[in-house]
């Protein structure tokens, strides 16, 4: 269904159902008459405004791609836009089939259509803010290029304007029906445990007491969604840190072990900090010195994780057992021994810095292992805020250094290594290339990174638009990892008096019992005689307070219109306050300055070198800014005054706001703009010392234009890279790989690419460009393209003579 059919039937059943329902019985029934009919009007509004808009993106979105493959920031808004239509088409046709029927519930209904004209009046702001986005930005970059501007204003925003509608019964709309379930229940056991959070001795007794307190976050979809969005806003980053390392338990990890791929070894390994020397590419003769992880705390022993599907030579020899941790047993010593492989598969898990380690993602490692026959060393490395930059990176070059020098431990032969990772993870890919290439020695034969973060920056792009609406990447909870892993997150948590579990069960079971009769008795009511419930009883859900105050931040006087959104904006002094924080100190550092004396966690300082200007340009080429800025009039108001420099919407539309103010701490620090920290930064100088590099993305993600951009500068070198990106799956799927057909056939995308890097017989030698479209099954589309080109040689690096040995220090300054 095109866009104009899509406006076209969404206005037809709007009509006829509020033809239906105008001038209906009084009561319960009456009041949910109402609001259905007040809600389907304001979605037509809506509408209205939103069919321009998307016709003029549709027509210029093309010229934001890399090589033709459909994806970008620009598509994946008009995407979530025609997805949000569609559903409310879906429930409009439902409620017209059903609602003559003695068992149609008008007040769920409207509740449903209310929740639906809240998510699309906030992604009607969020088109107007890509207008925005689409007009300052220069050459069709996808990003703007600064942390103040457009960027700051987005922050702004995005720390007033309602989320809560996305978190209940809108929750995961945009994705495959396959997985909402699942984001469900993440979303019930996160509002859960964060009630929990602080008030208990041990994660036993969180998990306890979450246990009993959600059920009525189950059967209340306002509720959970509202307290979601405070959760998002204001808790720091050591919740979240709690939170997803729940996977981590004992219990938790032991079930993943026994629906997982069983493997011959699973050893856990502490390599100790020991320096060692590896050979230079140029001339083996000469050799590197590659010194064990210094940062924030000193030397300290590297912690890996050995999986084989098979047992192999050397992987249960004496060397390996003395490193080996007790947790970490090799299964089958008795078995017979395979040949060494001749590949290595080097893993960086995902996490956000902050959180998760091999044991997290064992499951898809584990059938990896299988599928390629090769062995996989995992690497858990320390995170932040404990250990910020460039702890990270220090211990997952030293681990790939490693593995280099102890192949014959690992059950490789040394032929062929690719890095793989995860969100994070690919960051670390990346970036452990740049360091070997920058140090001279062997570099992998490839990178297979999926959704990486290539920018670690706050510069807002119109994929990072969808962190409003993204209940695994919320914009307050990405800035917070962010924060953490470039140093300036807290490292101490606050300290809260806790209880006792025992009480807080008792208490959490008494609250459970008394909501869940509460809701049960409420919903029976409803269904058998809903004329027994009275107007006062009827409690209004969050989505209609929303609609009915849109401005919640100054007190609205009782004589204004109800429904109306059309009313000047007025900023409160939070906001005021919010806007003055962000700008950059005076002290601060330009920029520009090449040399920054950084100060991380008080613990060490780094002279960090950042690139010239020139030498960094993630623009598109000049024909590319020329076709794109010749369209890019279309997606633009007629009248330009509709949107001044001092507002973000056109006159007469303001999004719905948030009772309480995010919590967002964007400091502007020059390390995020370190090319070993935000790899797309990186001069091209850097760049053209990577190995083949393969991207699998997301094109609901909000990291989509990291990849997208990414691919565009190593393609403007003449450097061989891939793009893939898989439709209606969030950022991770990975992790939920045993969920769903889509995610299963989405990690053999992963796959592939690895495969593909093993069987590669050298560098490409020929430029080949081919795009092929391959169904996936249940409406699950992967696009694809390859580039490959003539592969650069590395740049001189120099050497010193030390007693007629060549050598060259493997401590590298950050920046070099």
């Amino acid at each position: 269904m095109d866009t104009k059919a899509v406006f076209t039937t969404l206005y037809s059943v709007c009509e006829e159902n509020v033809a239906f329902f105008s001038g209906g019985p009084k009561g319960p029934q009456g009041d949910a008459a109402r609001r259905l009919v007040e809600a389907l009007t304001l979605i037509q509004d809506h509408a209205r405004s939103l069919e321009p808009v998307i016709s003029g993106f549709t027509a210029i979105y093309h010229h934001f791609d890399f090589d033709q493959i459909p994806a970008n920031g620009y598509r994946s808004l008009v995407k979530v836009v025609r997805c949000c239509l569609l559903h409310i088409i879906h429930k409009g046709r439902y409620i017209a089939s059903n609602r003559r029927s003695i068992f149609f519930r008008a007040a769920h209904n409207a509740g449903e259509m209310e929740a639906y004209c809240s998510a699309l009046c906030q992604l009607r702001a969020l088109l107007y803010l890509a207008q925005r986005l689409l007009h300052d930005n220069s050459h069709g970059n996808l990003f703007f290029q600064e942390e103040s501007g457009l960027s700051q204003s987005f922050v702004r925003e995005y720390a007033s304007m309602h989320k809560g509608c996305f978190y209940g019964r809108c929750l995961g709309f945009q994705f495959t029906p396959a997985i909402r379930p699942f984001l469900q229940t993440i979303a019930i056991g996160l509002v859960s445990f964060g009630e929990n959070y602080k008030k208990h001795q041990s994660g036993i007794g969180v998990a306890a007491s979450s246990f009993f307190t959600s059920g009525k976050y189950a059967i209340d979809p306002e509720l959970r969604g509202s307290e979601f969005e405070r959760i998002t806003q204001n808790l720091d980053v050591h919740f979240w840190k709690s939170f997803w390392n729940i996977t981590e338990t004992e219990l938790l990890s032991s079930l993943a072990s026994m629906t997982s791929t069983q493997v011959r070894v699973n050893r856990a390994l502490s390599v100790p900090p020991v320096p060692f020397d590896l050979p230079l590419v140029s001339d083996p003769n000469l050799s590197v010195t590659v010194a064990p992880p210094v940062a924030h705390s000193g030397p300290g022993p590297v912690q890996m994780r050995l999986i084989s599907h098979e047992l192999r030579e050397g992987q249960d020899s004496e060397e390996l057992l003395a490193i080996s941790r007790s947790e970490g047993l090799s299964l089958g010593l008795k078995t017979k021994r395979s040949p060494r492989s001749p590949c290595l598969l080097v893993h960086f898990h995902g996490g956000g810095f902050v959180a998760q380690t091999s044991k997290s993602h064992e499951p898809y490692l584990r059938s990896w292992s299988q599928d390629l026959a090769v062995p996989i060393l995992s690497v858990d490395y320390s995170l932040a805020p404990e250990a910020p930059f460039p702890r990270a990176l220090e211990e997952c070059f030293y681990a790939y250094c490693w593995a280099l020098k102890n192949c014959h431990l690992l059950g490789w032969t040394g032929e062929r290594v690719c890095l793989a990772g995860d969100s994070a993870g690919g960051n670390l890919c990346v970036t452990v290339s740049m360091r070997a290439a920058s140090h001279g020695m062997r570099i992998p034969d490839g990178i297979v990174a999926a959704y990486p973060a290539t920018l670690l920056t706050a510069y807002a792009s119109p994929s990072r638009l969808l962190t409003l609406m993204d209940p695994l990447l919320p914009l307050s909870v990405l800035s917070r990892c962010l924060s953490a892993y470039a140093g300036t997150e807290p490292q101490a948590e606050k300290r809260v008096e806790k209880v006792s579990t025992l009480s807080m069960v008792r208490r959490d079971t008494a609250l459970l019992l008394r909501d869940f009769k509460q809701g049960a008795s409420n919903w029976f009511h409803s269904l058998l005689d809903s004329n027994r419930v009275s107007a006062d009883t009827v409690r209004k859900s969050v989505s209609e307070a929303s609609i009915t105050s849109p401005h919640s931040d100054p007190p609205v006087p009782p004589a204004t219109s109800q429904f109306s959104l059309h009313r000047e904006p007025l900023k409160s002094q939070t906001c005021q306050d919010l806007a003055s924080h962000h700008s950059p100190p005076s002290s601060c550092p330009l920029p520009s300055e090449r040399g920054v004396l950084l100060s991380a966690s008080g613990a060490l300082l780094c002279y960090v070198t950042l690139p010239e200007p020139e030498d960094v340009s993630f623009f598109l080429s000049t024909e590319d800014e020329q076709c794109a800025s010749g369209s890019q009039s279309v997606a633009l108001p007629a009248d330009n005054s509709e949107m001044s420099c001092s507002r973000e919407f056109p006159e007469g539309f303001e999004p719905l706001r948030s009772e309480q103010l995010a919590e967002m701490r964007m400091q502007s620090s020059p390390i995020v703009r370190n090319p070993y920290m935000s790899p797309l930064l990186a001069p091209d100088s850097m760049l053209r010392g990577l190995p083949p590099v393969h991207i699998v993305a997301c094109a609901l993600d909000p990291m989509l234009d990291d990849s997208v951009m990414f691919a565009k500068r190593l393609r403007n070198i003449d450097q061989p890279v891939t793009l893939r990106v898989v439709e209606d799956l969030p950022h991770g799927f990975l992790s939920l790989s045993q969920l769903s057909r889509e995610t299963r056939e989405a990690a053999n995308v992963c796959v592939e690419r690895i495969r593909e890097v093993f069987t590669q017989q050298g560098p490409p030698l020929t430029t080949q460009k081919h795009r092929k479209l391959e169904r996936t099954g249940q409406g699950i589309f992967i696009w694809g393209t390859h580039a490959s080109h003539v592969q650069k040689p590395l740049f001189t690096i120099a050497t010193t003579k030390t007693h007629n040995t060549h050598t060259r220090s493997g401590t590298l300054r950050l920046g070099e």
